[in-house]
């Protein structure tokens, strides 16, 4: 793993891909990291620069500042930290579950954004997203309560029932990527404590609708990659798709939220179609 220091601490990232290609950031979601992408990357497309930050939403391993601002508006501002601090430009940001990088645009912080695909993520008014988002902030409450949840993530009967990661995945989630979400936050007490700080955040149902809508001030390619799941509707890819100005809708098939994991090889082929249409533009 490598590193980069943003105005939190050390985000770690991985780096992938050819290191000369065009930069493609892939983003995880809420008690996830890298990992998440483990099962799509080899069928990605192997001339891209492939850069996978590893952002403190409880499956990170290095602790920010205690005094990080880590509520939505923080961890938006770390991904637009994060392309800072590599000096990255013409970038590819894949949103996937969680849904803060979708208010970059609001924020004034997207401009080194040149292409965005975003899978099954919130939007809207729909952050936590659903009963598992629900769940997930409860558990999210004290350092005590997000290390029983990482604990029970890591059974897997438990796991799949439909409150926890049964809307999340449609197939088993594989026990070695589970293992490594929830190592270091089951061992350190500073990982949870970074996770306890964003799930403090008070949401703002209709600022969280203004600050969606401002995607369609966002004039460059987009994929909208949705599937057919109970945590994020429907409705809400349409409307995102509808709303870019150049955004595309597509579906992947027998699929929840996370079609990277359900669906990988049908995920990274819509990614690499989308990203041999738009680079030559």
């Amino acid at each position: 793993m490598k590193s980069a220091q943003v105005s939190a601490g050390t985000l770690e990232y991985r780096e992938e891909g050819d290191p000369r290609g065009p930069v493609v950031v892939l983003l995880h979601g809420l008690l996830m990291n890298d990992a998440q992408w483990d099962a799509a990357l080899p069928f990605l497309p192997p001339h891209m620069r492939y850069l996978l930050p590893v952002l403190p939403l409880g499956g990170h391993r290095v602790p920010m500042r205690e005094d990080a601002d880590l509520t939505l508006p923080g961890m938006v501002g770390l991904v637009a930290d994060f392309l800072n601090a590599l000096d990255l430009t013409d970038v590819t940001l894949v949103v996937s579950d969680w849904g803060g990088p979708l208010l970059l645009t609001d924020l004034a912080r997207d401009e080194r954004v040149s292409r965005l695909v975003i899978c099954p993520s919130e939007a809207f008014d729909n952050f936590p997203p659903g009963w598992p988002g629900k769940v997930a902030w409860l558990a999210g409450r004290t350092t005590g309560t997000v290390w029983l949840a990482l604990r029970q993530l890591r059974i897997g009967w438990l796991r799949r029932q439909w409150l926890m990661f049964g809307m999340m995945a449609k197939k088993p989630v594989p026990q070695v990527i589970v293992d490594r979400w929830t190592t270091a936050g089951l061992a350190d007490r500073a990982i949870r404590r970074d996770l306890v700080k964003y799930c403090r955040t008070r949401f703002d149902a209709a600022d969280l609708i203004r600050a969606t809508n401002r995607l369609a001030d966002f004039d460059r390619p987009a994929l909208v990659l949705w599937s057919d799941n109970p945590v994020m509707p429907a409705d809400h890819g349409r409307r995102l798709a509808g709303m870019l100005r150049q955004g595309r809708l597509e579906i992947v098939d027998d699929a929840y939220v996370l079609v990277m994991l359900d669906q990988p090889e049908r995920t990274a082929t819509a990614i690499g179609a989308f990203l041999a249409a738009s680079l030559v533009r």
